[in-house]
């Protein structure tokens, strides 16, 4: 009997010993996964200048991207430009194909499905049209088309908080999108768009003066990095390196060169 509870004892302990080493290992993979990262995945629709699209050269580009881009350079990680199907973010994020959304994104009304970086961008939703077009205000919007992106803040403020006033359009479309939206505009196929102002000022500054923006802006806002909701590891470490490139200058160089100086809400 002795023998027995003796021989019990030493598998108890043996059992334990292995229990331990197991943890220990396990935390050591969880603590290198996160101190080795080599990239960092980016997700952003490729057809959202300034923030981010595809130049001339066939290469992304984009006033988030660059500030993604400075953020690796300082960590020393490889930054992976990943575009995606805006409709799919959420989905692209959970599985872990990307690492957060950084491309434009919009806090309000999503503030408890993220983990966001601090504001980093005041923005607010426009209306444009043709110069020409006799629409001046809200109100000359009643029975024509107005084009919109899916899933965007726009369409959230036509569809809740402005609803009042989609309610008189002729019809609201919906683009995968806004190069399609301003392409169906110039085509008379829409007569308005509603858009982030600071795309707006883009596509603008890209066809001259035959566009206007409403006076009235549609919504406010502010742009934020979505992380995945509860990684705020990754959230720290990325915005305490954004917040230096805030303190040494770096940032508002970065802001200068796409004309959105005006527009960032750090850094002034």
């Amino acid at each position: 009997m002795k023998k027995f509870v003796s021989i019990m004892l030493v598998a108890v302990m043996t059992m334990s010993l292995f229990t331990a080493c197991a943890k220990k290992e396990a935390a050591a993979s969880t603590d290198a996964s996160s101190s080795e990262r080599t990239k960092f995945t980016v997700g952003f629709d490729a057809e959202f200048p300034p923030y981010g699209y595809k130049d001339d050269n066939g290469e992304y580009v984009g006033f988030d991207l660059d500030l993604a881009e400075e953020v690796c350079k300082r960590k020393g990680w490889e930054l992976v430009k990943q575009p995606i199907d805006w409709d799919s973010k959420d989905m692209e994020l959970s599985s872990g194909a990307i690492d957060c959304i950084w491309n434009g994104f919009t806090i309000q009304g999503r503030e408890d499905a993220y983990t966001w970086s601090v504001p980093y961008v005041d923005n607010s939703q426009v209306f444009v049209v043709k110069a020409e077009s006799g629409i001046k205000a809200e109100a000359d919007l009643a029975g024509v088309s107005v084009g919109v992106q899916k899933d965007s803040s726009a369409l959230a403020a036509l569809e809740e908080d402005r609803a009042d006033l989609s309610a008189t359009f002729g019809e609201l479309v919906q683009y995968a999108d806004y190069n399609t939206a301003f392409m169906d505009l110039e085509a008379g196929a829409v007569s308005a768009v509603a858009i982030d102002k600071g795309v707006a000022d883009y596509q603008i500054s890209q066809r001259g003066d035959e566009y206007v923006i409403l006076d009235t802006p549609l919504a406010t806002e502010q742009y934020g990095i979505g992380f995945l909701k509860g990684n705020d590891a990754l959230k720290d470490e990325v915005e305490a390196v954004l917040m230096e490139m805030v303190n040494d200058g770096t940032f508002m160089k970065i802001a200068e060169k796409y004309e959105l100086k005006d527009s960032v809400c750090l850094g002034k």
